[in-house]
């Protein structure tokens, strides 16, 4: 299964692509998706950065399932409205390009990743280098995306074990305490 994993932002997205095959992982590829109101880009075409950017991997990389953050309120509502509408742009994307796309929290990812829901960038970066036996450590946003990643093949995997004793069905409806699923 190769996971394309996005870390949305609205100056900075960043993006990781993985295999995982059973419990091995393989990194394939990350980076980071910029946009800036420095170069005289409105939000409109920096949206249209973002969403263009996130169809490019897509075609490049052929992910079969995306993961996605889900973002909270913080402080300024102005910065948190811009993220919202990133966020928005970003599952666009993936939805237009056809993916199947799965939502986790900070939290739920940094608890798969690193053990501890409160754990810092660095601590991201570090583990992710160390699951995927990386030579050097990704970029802050791009370590995050790689973390996704690196969440829903547990989470996939954890998912497939319940189905061979008990199908489920994907939740349809609005988010639920353990995270959203399409």
């Amino acid at each position: 299964m190769r996971i394309l994993g996005i870390d949305p932002g609205l100056q900075c997205t960043g993006f990781g692509v993985v295999d995982a095959e059973g419990a091995a992982l393989h990194y394939v590829a990350s980076g980071t998706i910029q946009t800036s109101p420095k170069d005289g880009a409105l939000l409109p075409e920096r949206l249209k950065i973002l969403f263009d950017g996130i169809g490019e991997v897509v075609q490049r990389y052929q992910p079969g399932v995306a993961a996605c953050e889900i973002v909270f309120v913080n402080v300024n509502p102005q910065a948190t409205l811009l993220l919202g509408q990133a966020r928005g742009c970003c599952l666009t994307a993936l939805v237009a390009n056809g993916l199947p796309v799965a939502e986790y929290t900070a939290l739920q990812l940094k608890k798969a990743v690193v053990g501890y829901g409160r754990a810092d960038k660095a601590q991201m970066q570090e583990m992710v280098k160390r699951l995927l036996q990386l030579p050097g450590l990704p970029g802050k946003d791009a370590a995050d995306a790689l973390g996704l990643c690196i969440t829903h093949a547990q989470v996939a995997r954890s998912v497939a074990a319940i189905n061979k004793v008990a199908p489920t069905r994907a939740r349809t409806h609005a988010a639920y305490k353990g995270g959203r699923n399409y």
